[in-house]
């Protein structure tokens, strides 16, 4: 009697040395939709790494509070471009607008709102605008004018820091338009107001008037 012929078992298609073309529709849409939640993964990774380095920076969860404003008060010859601030080389805030067409229409806006640690802290704004003239005056759309400025100031704890910066035109009419534009910022320290106290059985139904607590100094 002969021998049945034994039957060999195909070897497992190796996925990896198989084109995406040649794959089966199913299998493809799995392996796509591996690898876009493997690219949100690294994402989200990045975003929590990002953020635990700026708590650190910024002392999240800390006693003191900063509260950080823009004020645009350039006149109608300057567009606003770009605005970046930075607090001890760490960039807080960056907003851009390269066409010269919207941001400079916003009066003001937040830069930071947050806690911070307290001590010693070094703010740097950059500010860049567009020239912007008609007539005789529309060759201003060609150049760009940069300026810096800042301040240093001292966050205490339990205390809110605010810091209003501006960008200004300086000089006057005989100043040439590159040494216009300018940034200023001045900084407070405001004290939280406490609470009324409750009324004491001594004097029932009486509630003190609260003492002043508002301690305001400016930075230079």
């Amino acid at each position: 009697m002969g021998s049945a012929a034994g039957t060999t078992p195909q070897a497992p298609t190796d996925l990896s040395a198989v084109k995406p073309e040649d794959m089966p529709t199913a299998v493809r849409m799995r392996r796509l939709e591996q690898k876009t939640q493997a690219l949100k993964e690294r994402a989200w990774q990045l975003k929590a790494r990002v953020q635990m380095l700026k708590e650190q920076m910024l002392g999240g969860g800390v006693g003191a509070q900063a509260m950080i404003a823009h004020a645009n008060d350039m006149g109608t010859s300057f567009r606003l471009t770009n605005v970046t601030y930075t607090l001890d080389g760490t960039q807080i805030f960056t907003r851009a607008d390269d066409t010269g067409e919207t941001l400079y229409k916003t009066g003001s806006f937040d830069v930071f709102n947050g806690p911070i640690a307290p001590g010693n802290h070094t703010l740097t704004a950059v500010v860049t605008y567009r020239g912007h003239g008609y007539g005789v005056f529309e060759y201003l759309s060609k150049y760009t004018f940069t300026s810096r400025g800042g301040t240093t100031f001292v966050a205490e704890e339990g205390k809110l820091t605010k810091v209003d910066c501006r960008g200004y035109e300086k000089g006057g009419a005989n100043t040439p338009m590159e040494q216009k534009a300018a940034v200023e910022c001045k900084a407070t320290q405001v004290a939280p107001q406490k609470a009324p106290e409750a009324p004491t059985q001594a004097n029932p139904g009486t509630t003190p008037l609260p003492a002043a607590t508002t301690n305001t100094t400016t930075g230079k």
